[in-house]
């Protein structure tokens, strides 16, 4: 037997191990929220004056145990009232995250019309508010916010400031002077996003520095493109970073309802339902900050390995660092087996029920 041979049985053998423990942990765990009750309240962003939602988990113990839940800072889309995603937000919030969803009006240096429209400086302004209101005993918030660790939620516009803070970098339009990325600051999610200088139109490198970065996008966005986000996506220099397909989704399948500011803009009608498309958004979203932010295995192991296997309505791109204590070559060969093997073991799947189907 051939050195090549022999290394492709061993990797067969080690996807296959691997494949195997992941298909344990999957059996046993459970993609829902942690908490099922969520409470919200409305504040006002004492740095720039924007009013902002505040969703954070409400369990019975809220106040007589150790919580400490991270923060997760959504950034709205172009004229997006900050209302239109707290189904959104809500679901991430149960998956242990104070969600803050601020309203941001400013001028538009595009058009010159004054509306709502995203910025860098929102999120060291946010960061601050929540260190004051998370040591104010007044606020909802008091002692269960842990303000040393934040990710970035985001939807199109939202999106774009999003990556652009993460490659720490003051793009026009979206930041004024400077902008230096928060220490805080451990990983990103947004949909319907892309990032490309707006003066010159070329992509510009995300360097990440290691920030893990997921993107999610509908196969029917019009307006940002499948196309435009796997450009982005390609641009993300280090890994961990994933790209998550929602089938049927359009431009806003984040939101309560199909095109909210009314603009027109997306032409396609999504054929997936708005409160699925939602769901799955907020699932993915909020067990990737889990998986980034707080180490959580089985929620890395879902949104890695196993979550494009259980929904059916997902496909998932993803690029992660070499399993530790395993050579580089055999790593990446086995990561690239499991992926054949988890698209392999989906279509079979699709296909038996098909058949049956079918059959009936």
């Amino acid at each position: 037997m051939t050195t090549c041979q022999v290394l492709l049985v061993a990797c067969f053998s080690t996807a296959l191990m691997v494949f195997s423990i992941r298909k344990a942990a999957a059996v046993t765990f459970s993609d829902a929220p942690l908490f099922q009750d969520v409470a919200s309240y409305t504040t006002t962003i004492t740095a720039n004056n924007d009013l902002a939602d505040i969703y954070y988990p409400n369990p019975s113990n809220l106040k007589t145990s150790n919580y400490s839940f991270p923060v997760a800072l959504l950034l709205q889309g172009a004229n997006i009232d900050k209302s239109n995603y707290s189904n959104y937000a809500n679901l991430v919030a149960r998956y242990g995250f104070v969600v803050v969803v601020p309203n941001h009006l400013r001028t538009s240096p595009q058009t010159g019309r004054i509306g709502l429209l995203p910025e860098l400086s929102q999120i060291n302004a946010v960061l601050s508010q929540m260190k004051v209101d998370s040591q104010n005993p007044t606020t909802p918030v008091s002692g269960i916010v842990d303000t040393q660790k934040l990710g970035l939620l985001g939807h199109s516009a939202g999106g774009y400031a999003g990556l652009a803070a993460i490659a720490n970098a003051c793009l026009p339009f979206f930041c004024e002077d400077s902008f230096n990325r928060p220490q805080e600051l451990k990983a990103g999610a947004f949909f319907g996003s892309f990032l490309r200088n707006l003066s010159t139109q070329e992509f510009v490198p995300i360097n990440n520095s290691g920030i893990p970065v997921a993107l999610l996008h509908g196969t029917l966005d019009s307006i940002n493109t499948i196309e435009t986000a796997n450009l982005t996506y390609e641009q993300i220099q280090e890994p961990p970073k994933l790209f998550v397909t929602i089938d049927g989704a359009n431009h806003y399948g984040i939101t309560n309802i199909n095109d909210p500011s009314k603009s027109g803009y997306e032409k396609n009608t999504p054929t997936i339902p708005q409160d699925v498309a939602t769901e799955t958004i907020a699932r993915w979203s909020g067990l990737f900050l889990r998986a980034s932010i707080l180490g959580d295995k089985s929620a890395f192991d879902y949104v890695y390995f196993t979550g494009d296997m259980k929904d059916a309505n997902v496909s998932v791109t993803k690029q992660i660092k070499p399993i530790p204590e395993a050579p580089l070559t055999l790593g990446v060969m086995a990561i690239s087996t499991w992926s054949v093997l988890s698209r392999l073991k989906k279509w079979l799947s699709i296909k038996t029920s098909s058949e049956v189907t079918t059959d009936s």
